[in-house]
């Protein structure tokens, strides 16, 4: 398994930009496809975005609610995934998760195996 932590998070106003990171440690990070996934109080914990191993020519994809806004990329040299976030709204407000899998195409959180601790977002009005 790989080891994930993610930063980044913070409070923003609607319509800023906010980028999130996470840092994987092992040697095996770029066999892995990434994902973010989010989490609201109250609610499930969603998938965000999700982009393939280096193999898979790093393919990407998006959940309705952010695809155009959220822009998901890796950097295997530095071991990190990143989630660039624009047009930020209030109903973005989340812990924010980066996870890993070797599931192809696997999209929901028990695809994944590896989880970071989650950073918070919060997006005000």
């Amino acid at each position: 398994q790989v080891q994930l932590v993610e930063s980044g998070g913070g409070m923003v106003q609607a319509g800023g930009s906010l980028r999130l990171s996470c840092a994987a440690s092992g040697r095996t990070f770029s066999s892995y496809a990434m994902g973010w996934f989010r989490q609201a109080p109250g609610k499930e914990r969603e998938f965000a975005a999700r982009i393939g191993r280096s193999g898979s020519g790093g393919s990407t994809y998006y959940s309705d609610s952010v695809k155009g806004r959220f822009t998901i990329s890796r950097d295997n040299a530095k071991n990190t995934v990143y989630l660039q976030m624009n047009s930020l709204k209030p109903e973005d407000t989340a812990v924010y998760y980066c996870a890993a899998t070797n599931v192809p195409y696997g999209r929901t959180p028990g695809d994944f195996s590896s989880w970071g601790q989650g950073t918070q977002v919060t997006v005000s009005s």
